[in-house]
């Protein structure tokens, strides 16, 4: 999540060439548009970001948010977060029958956050973590690095993403890739969404899925369609990796980002299920991390139109259905 968000309009882009795909049973994985299992089924993102790596003792968190009938959770994970937590944290999620996407918060506001770091620094982080990743190619996605650029010198973003998902590939790891646009994510200088082409066809698997956040830079219903146009119109991957209903940078088209994900099948990931602070407290969904004190925002992405609970297929891997592909 970012605090210091910024509207943007770009041309949409020319369709992509078809790329290829990694084979059944290669674990999550692109298919054009869509993010399919190991076995071809398509597979659609519907959860909220769990703040683990500030909240360690609220575990319960992951059976609640499942309760709650999300199929994915993304995870926060920081620099202190070592590999014997990370492996209790995929074991959790499988327990729960979860997608696990597992995200490096260090990477937060790269160029105007003094405390962050580059997506280099945060590519070392996972192959750090290469033992406890193997194998979980079905139940894993790697966020490589949260909202890794600020507003400043996001013409860095395209070369800095591609060698960040290279040296997990030389490293071995094939899992999907999932990357955060620039500008504290919001991308509204449309740097991720010129050069998204790009960044897939320099990973050797092809399996790179684009993340977008959606706050304040998204206030209207034309500038949410607008970017789901973009990669519509260029083929490629997309998912909503975190969005609120409002933040300190404007009112936010919360009801079109739901509604024209589902139409369209695009993941979403709403921020966050609890622990918020610093003046955005609104943003949690479960006051106290109690999932049975569900704030207006907790109520609204789980059970409102186009919510959680209503669109959410669980995964193959585990027995669920197959969700229709977009």
């Amino acid at each position: 999540m970012c605090v210091a968000l910024i509207a943007f309009g770009f041309a949409a882009r020319q369709p992509a060439r078809s790329t290829q795909t990694l084979p059944h049973g290669a674990g999550l994985h692109v298919s054009g548009r869509n993010i399919v299992e190991g076995n071809g089924a398509a597979f659609v993102m519907r959860g909220v970001s769990h703040p683990y790596a500030w909240y360690k003792d609220q575990s319960q968190s992951f059976a609640d948010i499942k309760r709650l009938g999300a199929n994915t959770v993304r995870v926060v994970l920081t620099a202190d977060v070592g590999a014997g937590e990370v492996a209790d944290v995929i074991s959790t999620c499988k327990r729960h029958r979860l997608i696990c996407v597992l995200e490096f918060h260090g990477t937060t506001g790269y160029g105007e956050d003094r405390d962050s770091v580059p997506l280099d620094a945060a590519a070392d982080y996972w192959l750090g973590l290469r033992q406890v990743l193997a194998g979980q190619e079905d139940y894993v996605v790697i966020n490589v690095g949260n909202e890794p650029y600020g507003n400043t010198d996001t013409a860095g973003w395209t070369g800095a993403t591609n060698g960040a998902v290279t040296k997990l590939r030389a490293a071995g790891l094939k899992h999907l890739v999932m990357v955060d646009g620039p500008n504290w994510g919001q991308d509204w200088s449309g740097v991720m969404r010129g050069n998204a082409p790009a960044v897939l066809a320099n990973d050797p698997l092809h399996n790179v899925v684009f993340s977008v956040h959606m706050y304040g830079v998204y206030s209207t219903a034309a500038k949410v369609t607008d970017y789901y146009d973009a990669f519509r119109d260029a083929g490629l991957p997309l998912v909503v990796g975190e969005f609120g209903w409002k933040h300190t940078d404007g009112a936010v088209a919360a009801d079109t980002v739901m509604s024209e994900a589902q139409a369209r099948g695009i993941g979403y990931l709403g921020w966050s299920w609890a622990g918020n602070s610093g003046g955005v407290e609104y943003l949690d969904m479960a006051a106290g991390f109690d999932a049975d004190q569900q704030t207006a925002w907790g109520r609204r992405i789980f059970d409102g139109a186009d919510g959680i609970r209503a669109t959410a297929k669980e995964a193959t891997v585990y027995g669920g259905e197959e969700a229709a592909a977009g």
